[in-house]
């Protein structure tokens, strides 16, 4: 992003990007509990936004490790310990819907695990270490991944526990759960949960909101 602060607390038509994140979930109706996993550095600015927000759901601050993985870990052993599943969300996909948040938790009750995802449109090209195309997956079979991503508690909890044990290093917690043999479920995302990482996101974001 090329910013001088965290993302996620950029201004988005006048509101902090994770204030719009926050609020979806908030109204999702089965979301019971919210959990922020980052820095304590940030905590100030975070607190002052959920005050504003003043939402009807219990938030917790939760700090983060060095990764995305270990981040994940931190906040799976502060879950109310009433918890059987969760919805795992990335904070800089702001534009995620209460209805998606929705869909994935009752996809969530006859499954292990799953993730939102939406159909590749592109044609994909696989380079190899010359710069060349190497090969052209099929593109039908090509799913871009989304958040949130939701899991089964206690065979995500093994999965993480798993992965320290084998030092993987995975970018989000479906690949836990493939390399476990476990299965991913794909649940149809939504085309405008985009990930604001760089500013023409941030652009987009703002056209979408103005116009839902």
């Amino acid at each position: 992003m090329g910013s001088d602060r965290n993302k996620l607390l950029l201004p988005l038509l006048g509101e902090p990007v994770i204030a719009w994140t926050l609020r979806a979930a908030a109204q999702s109706a089965a979301v019971e509990w919210i959990g922020v996993i980052g820095q304590p550095h940030d905590w100030p600015e975070f607190k002052q936004i959920l005050a504003e927000l003043a939402l009807s759901k219990p938030v917790a601050l939760i700090q983060g490790g060095a990764t995305r993985q270990a981040s994940v870990y931190c906040g799976l052993q502060e879950l109310p310990a009433a918890a059987e599943r969760v919805l795992i969300h990335d904070g800089a996909r702001c534009l995620a819907t209460p209805d998606l948040f929705d869909r994935c938790a009752a996809a969530l009750q006859d499954c292990l695990g799953l993730v939102a995802a939406v159909p590749v449109k592109d044609t994909i090209k696989l380079a190899g270490a010359d710069g060349l195309v190497a090969s052209t997956p099929e593109r039908s079979q090509l799913w871009a991944a989304q958040t949130p991503q939701g899991f089964e508690l206690a065979s995500l909890r093994q999965c993480h526990q798993q992965g320290q044990q084998n030092g993987w290093e995975v970018t989000d917690d479906a690949a836990l759960f493939e390399k476990s043999g476990l299965p991913v479920r794909l649940v149809p995302g939504e085309e405008t949960n985009l990930k604001v990482t760089t500013p023409l996101d941030l652009t987009l974001a703002e056209f979408i909101l103005k116009h839902r």
